[in-house]
C-alpha cells in the first residue's frame, strides 16, 4: 500500500517521524511538506530519506517538498497529497494536525482538513473517530454551540447515519453494524419537556432510517449511549455536536483513537490531537495517534483492494 502523509503542524513532524520508524516495512510512504520542517526530525530518528515525488519507487523514505506559494507550506501539503490520491498515485493520505485559528489568521477559510477535504472534492463529508473502545460519527463539528440546535435538520442527520453506516460495512467489514444515536438535550429532551429537538427531529429520522435498514437505536440521552459504547454494546455512537462526542472519546480512548473522515472519495486519516505547541522538542509527545491512523489507513486500503 503506498501512503503520503503531512505531518502538519507543531509536534506533527516529531510524531509522523517516529510512527514511521515503528511502521517501516508495512507500506511504502511519501511524506509531503516543508523539507526544513520535516526532514531534520525524519533524519534524528534515524530514517534514510531523499527528495522526490509522490509514488515513486525508492529505497529510502521519498520526502516531496512542497514549499509556500499563496497558501502556507502546509496547507499546500494536504492538497498535493489530497489530489494525489485522487489521481491514484497513492491508496491513502494520513495527516498530522493543524493549527486553525494560526492559519486562519493568513488567510485559511477554513475550521480544519474535513472542511477543506469536503470543498476540495465537492462532497459533504462526515467527521468520525474510531480505533479505540467507541467509535463515534458528528452530525455537527466546528460551530459555536449556539448554532448547533439549527444545524442538526433532517437531512444532515440522515447523512450523517447513512454515510457511517457504510463505512462500517464497506471499510471495516462489519455486516451488521449497531448504531445508537444521542439526543440533542439533556435526557433526549424527557419527551419534550427539555427540548423538541428529539420529537420534530431525530425521532422522524431513526424511523426513516430503520425503514431503509439501518437498525439505529434511540434518540438516546448522550450517557447512556457512551456507558453502552464503553462495554462494546454498540459499534458506533452518532452525537449531534463536537464536544457530546469528543470528550467521552478521549476521556477513554484518547492517543488510541483515529480522526476518519467519512464521505470522501478518499481515504483519509488523521491524528485525535492537536499540535501541542508547548510539547515539541520536549521529548513527550505521544506517537500513538499517528501510528493508529497510519495503520487504520493500510487496513481501510487493503480491504477496498481486496473487494
Amino acid at each position: 500500500m503506498r501512503v503520503v502523509v503531512t505531518p502538519g503542524m507543531g509536534i506533527g513532524p516529531e510524531v509522523t517521524a517516529r510512527a514511521l520508524v515503528e511502521l517501516q516495512g508495512t507500506a511504502q510512504f511519501t511524506v509531503m511538506g516543508s523539507t526544513a520542517a520535516i526532514g531534520p526530525w525524519l533524519s534524528d530518528v534515524g530514517l534514510n530519506w531523499s527528495s522526490g515525488q509522490v509514488g515513486e519507487d525508492s529505497t529510502d523514505l521519498v520526502l516531496v517538498e512542497t514549499g509556500a506559494g499563496r497558501r502556507p507550506a502546509v496547507v499546500e501539503a494536504i492538497a498535493q497529497a489530497a489530489q494525489a490520491v485522487a489521481l491514484g498515485q497513492a491508496d491513502a493520505m494520513v495527516t498530522g494536525p493543524i493549527h486553525k485559528a494560526r492559519l486562519r489568521q493568513e488567510g485559511f477559510e477554513f475550521m480544519g482538513h474535513t472542511d477543506m477535504l469536503g470543498a476540495h472534492f465537492n462532497v459533504d463529508p462526515v467527521m468520525a473517530f474510531t480505533g479505540g473502545r467507541m467509535r463515534v460519527a458528528l452530525v455537527t463539528t466546528h460551530i459555536p454551540l449556539h448554532e448547533v440546535q439549527a444545524a442538526i435538520t433532517m437531512e444532515r442527520v440522515l447523512h450523517t447515519v447513512r454515510t457511517a453506516h457504510a463505512a462500517l460495512v464497506r471499510d471495516l467489514g462489519l455486516s451488521a453494524p449497531r448504531l445508537v444515536m444521542c439526543g440533542l438535550n439533556p435526557h433526549a429532551g424527557e419527551s419534550g419537556e427539555l427540548g423538541r429537538t428529539e420529537r420534530d427531529t431525530l425521532l422522524p429520522a431513526a424511523d426513516r432510517l430503520r425503514q431503509e435498514g439501518i437498525p439505529i437505536l434511540g434518540p438516546l440521552c448522550a450517557e447512556a449511549a457512551f456507558m453502552a459504547a464503553a462495554r462494546g454494546e454498540n459499534d458506533m455512537v452518532v452525537a449531534m455536536y463536537h464536544d457530546q462526542g469528543l470528550v467521552p472519546l478521549k476521556v477513554v480512548d484518547f492517543g488510541r483513537s483515529v480522526n476518519w473522515t467519512l464521505g470522501l472519495p478518499i481515504i483519509r486519516t488523521s491524528v485525535d490531537h492537536g499540535t501541542a505547541d508547548a510539547l515539541v522538542g520536549t521529548g513527550r509527545a505521544d506517537a500513538s495517534s499517528m501510528v493508529a491512523a497510519l495503520k487504520l489507513a493500510i487496513q481501510v486500503s487493503e480491504r477496498r483492494a481486496s473487494i
